[in-house]
């Protein structure tokens, strides 16, 4: 995976590079997908996707943060047709996607619902915190679209009294879904 300039930071942090790994691999983008990010915030996911695909949609409710992908965007190498929308999603999202990432929480079940509605193939959603992966989970599972969950843990290692040492990363949650699966 080649490396994303990330020079610009929208205080919640970006999704890390080995999630992304995770997430892309899930997500099985092609060449000719059109790829929707919701909730582009640093547009770390944005940026990898562009590199894959044709077409990409960023949607993001905060301005600055929207700003934040443009920056980071501009700051890196990609062929995509790349697009940029403020809004809360579902509201800003095409009708015309492949495959959905979907980086927080916020309004997920009517995103789904969208998702559902206009027959995108995949979707991945990274979740952070236990009760909302549940609830990722359910819903996930209730429109028929579960596929896989994946808890990552990553750890990096550092020099501690002249060895090797691990700090944790937060563990993720990838809540994995496919169109038309048999389901978990």
């Amino acid at each position: 995976m080649s490396q994303v300039t990330l020079p610009h930071d929208a205080k919640a942090g970006p999704t890390k590079p080995e999630v992304r790994a995770v997430t892309l691999d899930k997500l099985d983008l092609r060449p000719t997908d059109h790829f929707v990010d919701v909730g582009s915030c640093t547009g770390s996911v944005t940026i990898e996707a562009a590199r894959r695909v044709e077409r990409v949609t960023a949607v993001e409710r905060k301005p600055d943060r929207l700003d934040v992908t443009r920056k980071n965007l501009a700051a890196n190498d990609y062929d995509a047709d790349v697009t940029l929308r403020e809004a809360e999603a579902p509201d800003g999202l095409p009708a015309d996607a492949d495959a959905m990432f979907v980086g927080g929480s916020r309004n997920f079940e009517a995103v789904l619902d969208h998702a559902v509605d206009t027959g995108v193939d995949r979707v991945v959603m990274n979740v952070s915190r236990v009760e909302p992966a549940g609830d990722a989970i359910e819903a996930f599972r209730e429109r028929g679209m579960l596929s896989a969950v994946v808890q990552m843990q990553v750890s990096h290692g550092y020099e501690l009294a002249g060895a090797t040492s691990f700090r944790s990363n937060n563990p993720v949650y990838v809540v994995v879904g496919r169109r038309d699966v048999e389901g978990l």
